[in-house]
């Protein structure tokens, strides 16, 4: 039977405790290990650092020491405590992201969308590289310390961590420390000198340290007691801190001489010598708060069954005080934290398996009660569930997941569903739809198809607002395939929706918004997005991303003041508003990037866009993507850097081809089309242009929508093949057609492109009265909008044009100056390609070899091998996905498409081939 659950509207899940996320304090009175934190200093810029020891050998608190000595020497330092419950790649990589976002929030910024989206191989290995990118921006060193790595058991964390070390700049020191043999190569970085390993010898104390740490806790001891304690310990620094508590009682010389130099060894030594004479009431205590990570006074309270939280904190604060059973890890609002010690913490476990099962779960249904109490959604679930109780986990979840999808907190909502059996996902409706919801976002297309089909089939068992789910889900997916058609036919089921119904998936108002604007009707999508934003509850996020959806409509009307005004708001707003607005911000960015390319501010342009085109490709809406690769396709061709136009060129068309998406593809074969005429390759640029008229074939007849813009774009490059051939007929006929459909569409940025292209089509048939005609009305048109590139880029010849059009006496004297100034924009354009571009295709062919770093050459090698590419991840000792991330590079800075064409490219430029070294 379901349960009403009072969870707060708002709430927000606690993903990650901050105790992880600190340093244990150090213990009062630490034993000084000069020499080992001598070596360990020595160590501090090595890649990677490994401490392997068994359980108490002092891992943490010589790294707690470290980290003490690191700070000082200004280094920056992220520490994260790991545990049983981090064992799956998204928690653990929340983690992660978590332990480096305390230092540093723009590192892990974009990484933390990228894993909100899914957590396949991929979508790992491509957050691994972002953050990777940033920390090797920063002006600091970073050493990023993970405690405790035994507890985790998945191989995929492991390839993640073995990116990490791979991938890791200068800037980065990993310290990595387990019980356990670690399941990382480590081969190569021994062979380069950029690893330290510290086991158990270096670890355990000497007897002289063990005499020291002995007297500083009990005052004086007998030295053959002493000597008896440091071999029955072995130096084991947590035996000897356990063993006190006897030692002070006197119980010394009872102890049995067995060697305790082993956590299960130990276990039963600690049960039967210290735990078998503690309190009663500090045993049960012990026990029972065991259960937690964490705990408080407050909850030890309620796992107890008590009232007195005051007096369980002195309790809490007396234990503490010995410095040896639990420490205190920080504060929550009024509480103090602490944890057990890990090694008590596990044979206190050992001590609650053996108890009956129904007082286990009687523990943990206490925990997730007090939990819920004080908004720790995370550790409620975890409790619930762990308490028998799956179904009061589900409930807080399907509670609470409308809030989070509307302050868009996908990737909170995507863990808190990992914790809850798949049983409990499928048996609810509305579960089941924050899972298909949870796909879209992560663009898992199939998955989401598979699952919308599957409720279809129940649809007469949803109810109205299922009902209304799935028509917003179906729209989603409509949006991401770039369908029209398919919004059109959804559009009477979105306008369904009630208005004051509270949104749970994208909002209605900005799907239909994206339909009427590509159909387009601009001012209708703008008052639908003004009332989407006035609507009572509307969340920030969903106002910012109507803002942005309005920008784009003025965009793509060609009023591009307004739209720039408009998108850097938005753009600013959401990076002011965490990893939350990642999407948001990196929508903005792609979008504003386009106002920047027509003012003719290249650089800013490229700035804008390199850092966010990774999370743009894989986050944002096509349309985005379109002008974010488009603009640094353009601006870096133009800027001379045409190795880098035609990677962003390559990438645009793989995303179009790999989603299916032909008014992308479209777009990119015409640019690419136009890249190959520019460079005089006419034989390519006709074998593109037959890909060309199969997509124009396919769309052809379209009346409105992505369709009809597909099928624009395709007549627009049979335009530009038409004026290479000096067809200067065709091309006429052409235009004029396009002209007509182009200011039917409104689409007036385009429009003054296409009267500019026809003034040159008619100046090439001798009609100069009309090319006169068509660049005066271009030009007109063009002022009133602001444009520059759109005009320029048409053709080579526009400035000889423009220059014809001023000699003759242009009537209008704002129109002339307007023609001067586009004429000055050009001149400025060819000086930096001059400048940087020249130079920077001459550098690319007299020192190829710079182009390259060694592993790109290792994997062209092997690929000029004819090796495929798990062959080569074999070699290499790397996955197949990261063989295809270097082949990527390579392509970029060939400026190559095939593997083919990159051997030959190799060979043209005489690069060296590099040896893959030994694995």
């Amino acid at each position: 039977m379901s349960r009403s659950l009072a969870v707060p509207s708002g709430r927000r899940p606690e993903p990650v405790a901050s105790a992880k996320l600190l340093a244990p304090r150090p213990p009062r009175r630490l034993v000084p290990r000069d020499a080992l934190q001598a070596r360990l200093l020595q160590a501090r810029r090595q890649r990677c650092v490994v401490v392997q020891g068994p359980a108490g050998s002092g891992k943490t608190s010589t790294l707690v020491a470290w980290r003490q000595a690191l700070l000082a020497l200004d280094f920056d330092v992220a520490w994260l405590s790991l545990s049983a419950e981090d064992c799956a790649p998204a928690r653990f990589f929340d983690c992660l992201l978590a332990s480096i976002g305390a230092i540093d929030p723009d590192a892990v910024r974009e990484a933390a969308l990228l894993l909100g989206q899914g957590n396949d191989d991929s979508a790992l290995e491509h957050a691994v590289i972002t953050v990777v990118q940033a920390i090797a921006s920063r002006p600091r060193e970073l050493v990023l310390m993970l405690d405790d790595l035994q507890h985790l058991q998945d191989a995929r964390i492991f390839r993640a961590l073995q990116w990490l070390l791979d991938y890791a700049p200068p800037k980065l020191h990993l310290v990595l420390t387990s019980r356990n043999a670690l399941p990382l190569s480590f081969v190569r970085l021994r062979s380069q000198g950029l690893v330290s390993e510290f086991d158990l010898r270096d670890l355990r104390f000497s007897a002289e340290e063990t005499g020291r740490f002995l007297r500083e806790r009990l005052g004086s001891i007998d030295l053959r007691d002493m000597q008896a304690l440091h071999e029955l310990t072995d130096g084991w620094v947590a035996g000897l801190q356990l063993f006190v508590p006897g030692l002070q009682a006197g119980r010394g010389a009872a102890y049995a001489r067995a060697q305790a130099r082993d956590a299960q060894v130990f276990a039963r030594y600690f049960e039967r010598e210290v735990l078998a004479h503690l309190a009663h009431e500090d045993l049960a205590l012990l026990t029972r708060m065991a259960v937690c990570n964490r705990f408080s006074a407050s909850l030890c309270a309620a796992l107890m069954g008590q009232q007195d939280a005051g007096g369980m904190a002195l309790r809490l604060a007396r234990l503490d005080g010995g410095n040896l059973f639990i420490s205190r890890v920080g504060g929550h609002g009024r509480d103090d934290w602490y944890r057990v010690h890990p090694l008590l913490r596990e044979t206190l476990m050992a001590r609650l398996e053996r108890r009956p099962g129904a007082e286990r779960r009687a523990l943990h249904g206490a925990a997730w009660r007090w939990f819920e109490a004080h908004g720790h959604i995370g550790e409620v679930v975890r409790h619930a569930v762990l308490a028998g109780d799956a179904h009061a986990a589900a409930d807080i979840v399907q509670a609470c997941a409308s809030d989070l999808m509307a302050q868009g907190e996908l990737a909170a909502l995507g863990g808190l569903m990992r914790r809850l059996p798949a049983a409990q996902v499928q048996a609810r409706l509305a579960l089941r739809l924050a899972a298909a919801y949870l796909h879209m976002y992560a663009r898992n297309i199939q998955a989401l198809e598979s699952e919308l089909a599957q409720l279809q089939a129940q649809w007469d068992s949803l109810d109205m607002q299922q009902h209304h789910d799935m028509a917003l889900l179906r729209g989603g997916l409509a949006l991401q395939r770039d369908d029209t058609e398919a919004l059109l036919a959804l559009a009477p089921q979105l306008r369904a929706i009630p208005d004051d119904r509270p949104p749970l998936f994208a909002g209605r108002c900005h799907l239909l918004a994206w339909m009427l604007m590509h159909r387009d009707a601009y001012g209708q999508a703008r008052v639908l997005l003004d009332q989407a934003a006035q609507q009572r509850g509307s969340a920030p996020a969903r106002r910012l991303i109507g803002r942005c959806l309005a920008g784009m409509s003025y965009a793509l009307e060609g009023r591009m003041t307004e739209a720039e005004q408009l998108l850097r708001e938005v753009l600013q707003e959401a990076q002011g508003q965490g990893a939350a607005r990642i999407g948001v911000a990196s929508m903005a960015a792609g979008l504003l990037s386009d106002m920047l390319y027509e003012c003719n501010e290249l650089e800013a342009a490229c700035s804008l866009l390199e850092p966010r085109i990774e999370v743009l490709e894989r986050a944002s809406i096509p349309d985005a993507v379109l002008r974010a690769f488009v603009v640094l396709a353009c601006a870096h061709w133009l800027t001379g850097r045409r190795l880098q136009a035609l990677g962003h060129l390559q990438r645009l068309e793989d995303y179009a081809a790999r989603n299916g998406l032909d008014r992308l593809l479209a777009h990119a074969l015409r640019l690419r089309m136009r890249l190959h005429l520019k460079q005089g390759q006419t034989m390519q640029a006709d074998m593109v242009f037959g890909r060309i008229e199969v997509l124009g074939a396919r769309h052809a007849g379209a009346g409105k929508g992505t369709a009809a813009e597909t099928w624009r774009t395709t007549e627009r490059a049979r335009a530009d093949m038409r004026l290479h051939w000096n067809d200067f007929g065709a091309a006429v006929d052409c235009l004029g057609a396009l002209v007509q459909r182009t200011a039917s569409a409104g689409r007036l940025r385009t429009l003054a492109a296409l009267q500019l292209q026809l003034a040159v089509a008619e100046s090439g048939r001798g009609n100069q009265q009309g090319a006169r005609h068509q660049a005066i009305e271009a030009l007109r048109l063009g002022h009133r909008l602001g444009l520059v590139r759109s005009l320029l880029d048409v053709s080579t010849n526009v400035p000889a044009l423009l220059d014809a059009l001023l000699a003759d006496a242009v009537p209008d004297p704002v129109l002339a100056f307007y023609a001067r100034r586009l004429l000055d924009a050009a001149a400025a354009t060819r000086r930096m390609g001059a400048a940087s571009g020249g130079a920077t295709d001459a550098a690319a062919e007299g020192s190829a070899a710079d182009l390259l770093n060694a592993r790109e050459r290792e994997v062209l090698s092997l690929v000029a091998q004819a090796m495929p590419n798990k062959k080569i991840a074999r070699v290499l000792g790397v996955t197949p996905h990261t063989v295809k991330w270097h082949l990527r590079k390579v392509y970029s800075k060939l400026g190559v498409a095939e593997r083919g064409e990159a051997v030959a490219r190799m060979r043209d430029l005489a690069l060296p081939r590099e040896t893959p070294r030994s694995r």
